[in-house]
């Protein structure tokens, strides 16, 4: 049995809605995710676009979210620390939290939300982002999940 992951507020593939975007009220979308495997202590998670014209862009960086957790409601708070013991990171537009895909006019670009089921807690401060989790993440995945949406301006 592998790890999944899902989303109620948009289909995988399809287009994300402005909501979930700059273009809209900007809150991050409801995810929903299996059991993971023996030995998961926490899950983290990390939400790319990789057609951003700087490169690979991150819009979410978050770990330590508890083993018995399967879901996300919408509009997680944009807090370094929450009430679950879950930490979010900075994203590339060097906040904590989500910010939803915000990409130059022209062609649509992919966003991949990335849950990783991890075998350890992870030890970050809250001014580290993507590069520093997947670091910290190494060696320590036990199952790996994604889901995409698409969105154009």
């Amino acid at each position: 049995m592998s790890l999944t992951i899902s989303s109620p507020s948009f289909t995988n593939g399809d287009a994300i809605p402005k909501k979930f975007t700059c273009d809209g009220p900007d809150v991050s979308p409801q995810l929903t995710w299996t059991d993971p495997p023996a030995g998961t202590k926490t899950f983290a998670l990390l939400a790319d676009d990789p057609d951003a014209p700087a490169g690979n862009w991150n819009h979410w960086a978050m770990w330590n979210l508890p083993a018995n957790v399967r879901s996300l409601p919408e509009g997680v708070k944009k807090n370094t620390h929450l009430p679950d013991g879950s930490e979010q990171g900075m994203n590339d537009f060097h906040k904590p939290g989500y910010n939803g895909p915000c990409p130059p006019a022209g062609k649509p670009h992919r966003y991949f939300f990335k849950l990783f089921a991890l075998d350890t807690k992870v030890s970050l401060n809250s001014e580290a982002g993507k590069p520093e989790l997947e670091a910290a993440m190494k060696g320590h995945i036990l199952a790996k999940a994604e889901w995409m949406g698409t969105y154009k301006r």
